[in-house]
Parts: structure tokens; sequence; C-alpha cells
């Protein structure tokens, strides 16, 4: 399934609509949050995909979202690049993770 960067901003927009908004976790998501852009990213077993970057990074993760799987993932920033490191499920889930 192929999904636009648009899509990807509707999910985005309906969780934090649907989020406590005093909830730091989510403040802090927001001011991290970015327009989606293209990504490789690295999987266990040398699989690489392209993934939308929708969060800055703060240095050692980013959150990222699999479009193969529909839903979101943490990664951690590399020499190899944005490696997968297991951690899935909604975008402020995966961001608040750290």
């Amino acid at each position: 399934m192929t999904i636009s960067a648009n899509e990807i901003e509707a999910l985005l927009d309906a969780e934090v609509e649907g989020s406590d908004p005093t909830d730091p976790n989510v403040t802090h998501f927001v001011s991290a949050r970015v327009a989606p852009r293209l990504r490789s990213v690295n999987f266990s077993g040398g699989i690489v995909q392209k993934c939308w970057a929708v969060t800055r990074t703060d240095g050692d993760y980013r959150v990222v979202y699999l479009p193969t799987a529909g839903y979101f993932s943490l990664c951690v920033e590399s020499q190899i690049g944005l490696l997968d490191i297991g951690v899935h499920g909604s975008a402020i889930g995966c961001f608040s993770s750290v």
C-alpha cells in the first residue's frame, strides 16, 4: 500500500488531537514533529526500506512511519543511517519510549 505525506500528516493530526494536550510527551512530540520525508531505514537481516521520517532527530532517535507495516517505529541514528530498533506502534508512543 502506498501512502502520501498528506495522509501521514492526517494520521499524526488525529493522534495529537486524541491526546492529552497537557501531557509533556505530547508537547515534546509536537515540537519535534516535521513534515514527513522519505528516508532509508535499515532493518534486521540487511533489509532496507523507504519510510517516512516524522520527527527531527534528537541526536540519537527519530520516529518514522513504516508504510509496509502501517505503523510508526522508533529508529536510532547510526553510522549506516537510520536503524529500526523494534519499538513500534503510535507515533507519540514510540517518541515517548525514549
